[in-house]
């Protein structure tokens, strides 16, 4: 599988997830990916790679331990890691195609925040707002 950041200067390479598809909803997950919950899959260490890009890397230790690496073009958060794990978590939205399964697991739900749990009442478009 294939995944790159926002711009394209950094791209990566995995064999295979090494671990489920998890929906984090940890508050350092959100406020790294601005976003509800952060998508992420592990993968051994020997199944990843950097391809290009990786002049282009930055990282950031968000908690004792915990590296997380952003292509310092765009800002787009890749994986994370800690040195003394055997594989790395990816970013799942980075993957440039599908990687074949579906999330299995949500954690740190004692983290959610309040309006992320009305979908059912939130409009949905397949494309842009209809008269915007």
């Amino acid at each position: 599988m294939k995944g790159s950041c926002l711009c394209g200067a950094v791209q990566y390479e995995a064999d295979q997830l090494d671990g489920p598809i998890v929906h984090c909803h940890c508050l350092t997950c959100r406020k790294v990916q601005a976003a509800a919950f952060a998508t992420i899959a592990g993968v051994k260490r020997e199944h990843f790679r950097w391809t290009k890009g990786e002049d282009r890397l930055t990282t950031y230790a968000s908690s004792p331990g915990k590296i997380r690496w952003f292509c310092s073009t765009c800002g787009a958060h890749l994986i994370a890691e800690r040195q003394d794990q055997p594989r790395v978590a990816i970013r799942v939205a980075t993957l440039d195609e599908d990687p074949g399964s579906r999330p299995a697991l949500r954690i740190w739900r004692s983290h959610d925040v309040p309006w992320l749990h009305d979908e059912a009442s939130v409009q949905s478009y397949e494309d842009w707002q209809p008269g915007r």
